[in-house]
């Protein structure tokens, strides 16, 4: 009997409310966002581990020494293994860097693997990140590209109406523009449009025709116009025309009938 008094007593431990918060703060929950001002390195894909070893060795190759052979010759070791999608991601990368001579030796690269194609909107990432230059060493950079681009096109057929992405030319024609390269977009539009017989929309006589007037080029300006003209008369007729057929048509059932 002793024995049992003796034996200590157990105190019941209380049992936590579940209805009734924990009065412990909540630590804050911590975001990471981007360090710097700096754009995603491309839309919508990040570079593979191969991309950015690739770029790196690029860069260091042509530390001391970026002439255009030198970047030719490193572009070559660096970036030649790579699959397309790697290499077409190594190129924008460089481009938003701001290396851009060292792209072009890319694009060199690029030309050589058997999926290339002269693709305009390609070409237009280039018109619109080639650097601004006091001694214009990158606007005739942009003639020369855009000459090689005709070239390559002529070399594959020429521009075929049906294929061509009209938006791409568009969009490279913008860039030209927007980098006063008048001459340039001239010449892209002439052998599209003129030329080549490619279908355009209205958006790209307009673009055109703005482009030249703000340049100074009010000849290739007015031939836009006249193009955008003959294009109107032959897509959208006058409405005049228009009754003229129905009411034409509703003469022939009434006939037959």
């Amino acid at each position: 009997m002793a024995s049992l008094l003796s034996l200590p007593r157990l105190t019941p431990t209380p049992r936590a409310n579940p209805g009734r918060r924990s009065a412990r703060p909540t630590p804050p929950r911590i975001t990471c966002g981007p360090r710097d001002n700096r754009g995603p390195l491309q839309r919508g894909r990040s570079l593979s581990t191969e991309a950015i070893l690739a770029v790196q060795s690029l860069k260091r190759l042509t530390s001391s020494d970026r002439s255009p052979a030198a970047a030719a010759a490193a572009a070559s070791t660096s970036l030649g293994r790579l699959l397309k999608g790697d290499l077409l991601a190594a190129m924008a990368e460089l481009q938003r860097q701001g290396h851009w001579s060292l792209a072009l030796a890319a694009l060199h690269v690029a030309r050589a693997e058997p999926w290339y194609r002269p693709d305009p909107a390609l070409y237009a990432t280039f018109v619109s990140s080639s650097p601004a230059t006091e001694d214009g060493a990158a606007a005739a950079a942009v003639d020369a590209l855009v000459e090689a681009f005709l070239e390559e096109k002529e070399r594959g057929g020429g521009f075929v109406d049906g294929e061509e992405d009209v938006y791409k030319l568009t969009r490279l024609v913008r860039a030209l523009v927007a980098k006063g390269r008048a001459r340039a977009a001239w010449r892209v539009y002439e052998a599209a449009v003129r030329m080549g017989g490619c279908e355009v929309d209205e958006y790209m006589y307009r673009v055109m025709a703005r482009g030249m007037k703000r340049l100074g080029f009010e000849a290739e300006a007015a031939e836009v116009e006249a193009d955008l003209r003959e294009w109107e008369a032959r897509i959208s007729p006058p409405a005049r025309d228009v009754l003229d057929e129905m009411r034409a048509r509703e003469k022939s059932s009434t006939t037959a009938a």
